[in-house]
């Protein structure tokens, strides 16, 4: 089994002028396998905190687990994070300035810089992804492939994520839990009938 605790900081960004109230969420995303039962699933426990990746074990795993876990700190700005199949220009938050809140690009330093402004809200997505394949002699290969394209999928979405700002920052609760619907029910009739779309492990 693979333990890795993935770090992802961001500026919390919301419409001029409005008052930002730091909600603490927790997620987790459980995937299985029905063929290979408990020998096999993918568990994504996701911590958001109003930080900048300080808080220590978040997920309070005991001393003896917390020892195993690989930290895995992903700076969205670095290109060098992303895989060269992935890179596009329009998706990259060292390039992309915000039309509607002016923010952007990140520079190299963009943590430090936002770090020293207290002012600024922040968040950090603490994602504790646990892998586990038990097939002999594949298991270490597998895990530690899945754990890889598991951190370029985190690298990739929240790189989008930044560069999308203007389609999503005047979005109201009502409209993202439209969107949510629309978007469920898209996805069902793909997963019947659609062809693979998305991030491929083929493509690096």
């Amino acid at each position: 089994m693979v333990l890795v605790l993935v770090l992802e900081k961001a500026p919390v960004y919301t419409s001029p002028g409005e008052l930002v109230k730091h909600h603490v969420m927790f997620l987790l995303c459980f995937l299985q396998n029905e063929y290979m039962k408990d020998d096999f699933f993918i568990k994504i426990e996701t911590w958001h905190k109003p930080d900048l990746g300080t808080s220590d074990n978040v997920h309070s795993l005991d001393p003896n687990t917390w020892k195993t876990v690989e930290i895995v700190h992903i700076d969205i700005a670095d290109r060098s994070q992303v895989e060269p199949a992935d890179y596009k220009t329009d998706e990259d938050p060292a390039l992309f300035q915000s039309v509607k809140t002016k923010r952007g690009p990140l520079g190299p330093n963009w943590k430090k810089e936002l770090a020293d402004d207290t002012d600024c809200p922040r968040m950090c997505a603490y994602k504790l992804v646990t892998i586990k394949f038990k097939w002999w002699g594949l298991q270490s290969k597998v895990e530690n492939f899945i754990q890889k394209q598991e951190k370029r999928i985190f690298t990739n979405f929240h790189r989008q994520l930044f560069c999308w700002i203007d389609k999503w920052i005047d979005l109201t609760m009502e409209d993202i839990r439209r969107m949510e619907d629309e978007t469920q029910k898209e996805l069902e009739t793909m997963r019947k009938k659609g062809t693979v779309r998305g991030t491929s492990a083929a493509d690096v």
